[in-house]
């Protein structure tokens, strides 16, 4: 059988997918490059903003066209909440639920083993990194998933459940796995990171979990996708004297006034951010700091914008994800008063991402002429030079550089130069 994968939306899915994929491979099915080429294909919905929704819709439809013979079937948040929608798609096949991701490839072939231990995938995992079938060489490793917080414009609770943990020995143990197949960065993601552990009653935290990996395993690089500001343990930046943990974190912020914090029931303020961002760059050398921002939130003023405006720049971030509210059926915010018009959304959203850039050109100016390790993801063009690469530094500096052509999953010194708003170029020394 030949499956053809996408996803949508955050690291989360993104690792689920790869699960999927070396499932799939370890029953002797195919994973091909182009969905009109496939028997079936697995879409990965993500339903954090309209758009996120609107475009699972319109790859569908699109897809089917060009493939009308393939099964498409539907799985994430967007077909957990609005499942009888999406099955009116056309070209929409099955829709599996979050709760039954897991048992996706079970699903669509009963005679596939899932449950293969970690490192009877080794091969497989070999083979699929080999296969150039994902977009990069950092394997997303699913910690966590769910969440209990009730962030009141955050429909993920309501699409993933409650927050639940992996046991940290089968996430050691993949990463172990992940390592001997030769991959050099490991990524821990989970829709609340930082609450790893609270549901295994073991008195096992985020701190125990990324200690045992760097004890247990020899993966080269380890970074954390998404963290909440809040419940981090205590001495976790303490983690950060091992060079392996790479200095980036991605706090999300969502707004940088008090009194929409508190009307986004977002458990920090603009006090304990300002001093979890301080004791952070004092523990961690060359740290990137990055973050999300949702502007336009019901019952947002221009000086209440303005205030978040200038909270970002104190702060100093060093890339912005910028997010217009999307008004999500299902969440407490849908139904607050003081919904704002598109133009006014729009309007500050270009402010927002205008400021984002220029905290990333002053960032990544910092580091013209110095020489980091860049891990070599993908080539994304070709002069008469060599192919042009693009790759991360530590500290997560998107870089590009001409290179040769068996640059792919490898880690080289470069030097930097040529800042810009989306990175910096770079030359291999």
């Amino acid at each position: 059988m030949k499956v053809y994968l996408h996803t949508i939306g955050c690291r989360l899915n993104q690792s689920e997918i790869e699960t999927m994929a070396r499932q799939l491979l370890a029953a002797g099915h195919e994973i091909v490059a182009e969905a009109d080429q496939a028997d079936k294909v697995i879409i990965n919905t993500c339903a954090v903003t309209s758009k996120a929704a609107r475009d699972g819709r319109s790859l569908t439809r699109r897809i089917h066209r060009h493939n009308p013979q393939a099964e498409i079937i539907l799985t994430g948040c967007y077909a957990a909440i609005a499942p009888a929608e999406l099955s009116q798609i056309e070209g929409a096949g099955r829709i599996v639920s979050n709760q039954d991701k897991d048992k996706l490839v079970q699903i669509i072939d009963p005679q596939a083993r899932i449950d293969l231990p970690v490192f009877d995938q080794e091969p497989i995992m070999r083979e699929f990194l080999a296969g150039g079938r994902v977009a990069n060489t950092r394997a997303f490793i699913k910690a966590q998933d769910g969440c209990d917080n009730k962030c009141t414009f955050c429909i993920t609770t309501v699409a993933r459940g409650a927050g639940r943990s992996r046991h940290l020995g089968d996430v050691v143990a993949e990463i172990q796995a992940l390592t001997a197949a030769g991959y050099q960065e490991a990524v821990l993601t989970g829709v609340h990171l930082g609450s790893y552990g609270r549901d295994l009653h073991n008195k096992t935290d985020l701190r125990d979990l990324v200690a045992a990996i760097l004890t247990y395993t020899d993966i080269p690089r380890l970074r954390l996708s998404s963290l909440e500001p809040w419940e981090i343990p205590d001495g976790f930046f303490e983690l950060w004297r091992n060079p392996r943990l790479l200095p980036h974190l991605h706090m999300p912020l969502q707004s940088g006034s008090d009194k929409i914090l508190r009307r986004m029931a977002r458990r920090t303020s603009r006090a304990s951010f300002r001093q979890l961002a301080a004791a952070a760059r004092a523990a961690i050398p060359n740290l990137n700091l990055t973050t999300d921002i949702i502007v336009g939130f019901p019952g947002e003023t221009g000086a209440d914008f303005e205030e978040s405006l200038g909270f970002v720049r104190e702060i100093g971030f060093t890339r912005l994800h910028v997010f217009a509210y999307s008004q999500r059926p299902g969440t407490a915010a849908a139904n607050m008063p003081g919904h704002l018009p598109n133009a006014v959304k729009k309007e500050r959203s270009h402010r927002m991402i205008a400021l984002g850039e220029e905290l990333s050109l002053a960032f990544h100016r910092q580091y013209e002429g110095e020489t980091r390790e860049v891990l070599w993801e993908t080539a994304v063009g070709a002069n008469g030079a060599g192919l042009q690469w693009a790759g991360y530094t530590d500290n997560y500096i998107r870089v590009q550089a001409i290179g040769p052509d068996d640059l792919f999953n490898r880690i080289t010194p470069t030097e930097l130069f040529q800042a810009q708003p989306e990175g910096i170029s770079g030359q291999i020394l």
